[in-house]
């Protein structure tokens, strides 16, 4: 099955690294294409390639404030995302709870050879 394009699936567009840097980089306010690009060491067009494909997934909005236009962030957009990586909450927890009793009976075990 093909994947599907990145202007219509929130995880395909935030497969790409720089956008994800974009998505961080918006979570602080708003910004012109001009400063993203300079801030994240991209070329302009590149930016706003990259802020069109989050803009049409529901990541980013835009509004023009007299010639200029800003980004920012609709956290919203990532609720599918959230979801998803929620799901494995349960076996983070438990794998760290595994972790968690193994270096306990470790340390047991170097108490009890200390004092012997």
């Amino acid at each position: 099955m093909a994947r599907a394009a990145t202007t219509s699936d929130v995880f395909n567009a935030i497969a790409e690294p720089q956008r994800r840097d974009i998505l961080v980089l918006l979570r602080s306010g708003e910004w012109p294409v001009t400063e993203v690009a300079r801030e994240l060491g991209m070329s302009q067009p590149g930016a706003s390639k990259h802020l069109r494909v989050l803009r049409d997934v529901g990541l980013v909005r835009d509004r023009q404030v007299g010639r200029r236009r800003l980004y920012g962030l609709e956290a919203d957009g990532l609720r599918p995302v959230h979801e998803w990586t929620g799901g494995f909450e349960e076996f983070w927890n438990g794998a760290f709870d595994r972790l968690e009793a193994y270096a306990q009976e470790l340390e047991a075990g170097h108490d009890e050879e200390e004092q012997r």
